[in-house]
């Protein structure tokens, strides 16, 4: 038998016990309690799979910025950094490598990649990388001026020891002349482990005094393919100045909407070393020529422009770049963003873009002089604030195939293949020769421009291999397809289909 009464249940055989409702304030605690634990899970989340699934949490996160309008993936790098330390990988070195590397900043960047991974491969101690400070640009940045170069050894210690410099005996201050080699170009496993290891047993110390394309795009086993990508996409942070400077840049961007890079190939070294000067006046045709042979490493001396330009082998001009977008679909309400240098011929040049492209800027007009201060003069520490703008923005398209072009591309594949439209410029002078000279109307000519780009946006594809000519074959920092697969279920293919 039971009996009930305002706030009190009795039982016929037990003593009465009080029902104590729960307040608002213990239902407030409880909610707190919930959401802090959730939030918790969800941080050790993203650290975890950032390092582990970069595609997989790159897409959650993308999806909750497009809800809640907050760019998560700026502040995944801190969630990074935090992460325990792995084990140290224990084995016995080989030898030293020490290594300079040539270049740009994007140049230098695979050859890093490229040269821990030859250093895992032959159990070899890396010295940490020495940068090019002799080469057109004379940027006389250090490694730790780019990249976090603590992050760079912690975040590698499991597969390669690195240190920051040689061991005292090795100096030249004590006698020690260090034997200085270029590796052969695009080499494959075997000839480092049968020309270039032996030379360790006999030197202790090599210095790799040329590290651009050194190792195969194919032909490498998965788990160094894996290796080269780890580097690129999680070993090589920014140094905390660059990031700082680069967020700010991206988040002063997101605030104003969309962002398409325009990676403008315009500037003077670029048309001087191709030898394009289409729409340039005879005047700087002649400055261009004479630059070309003031530098005896640019070997190619005599160039026809307009036949090199017709093999779709020149970067746009401003001028054909502004037609291309608007054909694609671009129009002035688009935020466009140029990542490029001192672009030749300056404002003049950049006339009918603006004109198109109302929303036009650079770094140079979004941050103040005294933020860009430190980085004057030093064109890798620009090009990496472009870098990291080119990597975030929704839309990013060279108008050239360089080394920045080909790195952002992977990038941005690996980060859930974003969209990159890589134009087909052989085609698209034709079609802007046509138009301009009045045998292609605006609507046919905007047509074909985009059925020529429909399958050239970052899709997922194989990378397309060429026996014996790795120069004409696809670049493997354009499209790691390795690392886009689980574990080692990854094969090699020479056709271009879609995974």
């Amino acid at each position: 038998m039971e009996v009930r009464s305002e706030g009190v249940q009795v039982r016929s055989d037990k003593l009465p016990v009080p029902v104590v409702p729960r307040t608002r304030l213990q239902v407030w605690f409880v909610r707190v309690c919930s959401s802090i634990l959730l939030w918790t899970f969800f941080v050790q989340l993203v650290a975890f799979g950032k390092l582990w699934h970069p595609l997989f949490i790159s897409n959650i996160t993308n999806r909750i910025s497009q809800v809640t309008g907050i760019p998560l993936s700026l502040h995944v790098g801190e969630s990074i950094q935090s992460a325990p330390l792995l084990p140290a990988r224990n084995y016995s070195s080989n030898g030293y490598l020490r290594v300079s590397c040539n270049g740009g900043l994007n140049q230098m960047r695979a050859a890093i990649c490229d040269m821990v991974t030859v250093a895992r491969l032959l159990n070899l101690t890396l010295v940490v990388p020495e940068l090019d400070k002799t080469s057109f640009w004379a940027d006389p940045s250090n490694f730790d001026d780019i990249f976090n170069v603590k992050h760079f050894i912690d975040s590698l210690r499991d597969e390669v020891r690195i240190v920051r410099r040689l061991p005292k005996k090795f100096n030249r201050k004590h006698g020690f002349i260090p034997f200085s080699m270029p590796p052969v170009s695009w080499s494959n496993e075997k000839y480092y482990l049968e020309q270039i290891l032996p030379l360790f047993k006999k030197h202790t110390v090599l210095h790799f005094n040329k590290t651009d394309a050194r190792l195969a795009n194919n032909g490498i086993p998965v788990y160094l393919q894996k290796l080269r990508c780890r580097v690129n996409f999680q070993a090589l942070k920014f140094s905390p100045q660059i990031e700082t400077l680069g967020y700010k840049l991206i988040r002063l961007l997101q605030e104003k909407g969309p962002i398409v890079v325009l990676h403008l190939r315009y500037e003077m070294d670029m048309l001087a070393f191709s030898g394009c000067t289409h729409g340039c006046t005879t005047k700087e045709a002649d400055e261009l020529k004479q630059m070309r042979y003031a530098f005896p490493w640019w070997r190619e001396k005599e160039i026809l422009s307009e036949e090199r330009r017709s093999q779709g082998q020149c970067p746009l001009t401003p001028e054909e770049a502004a037609l291309t977008l608007q054909a694609l679909g671009f129009n002035k309400e688009t935020q466009l963003y140029i990542a490029a240098g001192e672009i030749y011929g300056s404002e003049r040049r950049l006339a009918t873009l603006r004109e198109a492209f109302p929303m036009t800027v650079k770094k140079e007009a979004l941050l103040s002089p005294e933020e860009l201060k430190l980085f004057r003069n030093h064109s890798s520490q620009m090009a990496a604030l472009d870098f990291m703008v080119s990597v975030a923005s929704n839309t990013f398209i060279p108008t050239y195939d360089g080394n920045m072009a080909r790195l952002v591309e992977g990038h941005r594949r690996y980060l859930g293949f974003k969209r990159t439209i890589t134009l087909d410029r052989k085609k698209l002078v034709e079609l802007v020769d046509m138009h301009q000279n009045g045998t292609l109307s605006w609507d046919d000519f905007a047509a074909a421009v985009r059925l020529a780009h429909e399958k050239r946006q970052g899709q997922p594809l194989q990378r397309r291999a060429i026996p014996d000519k790795p120069k004409e074959e696809d670049y493997f920092y354009a499209n790691p397809h390795e690392c886009f697969c689980e574990g080692m279920n990854c094969h090699h293919s020479n056709s271009s289909e879609v995974l």
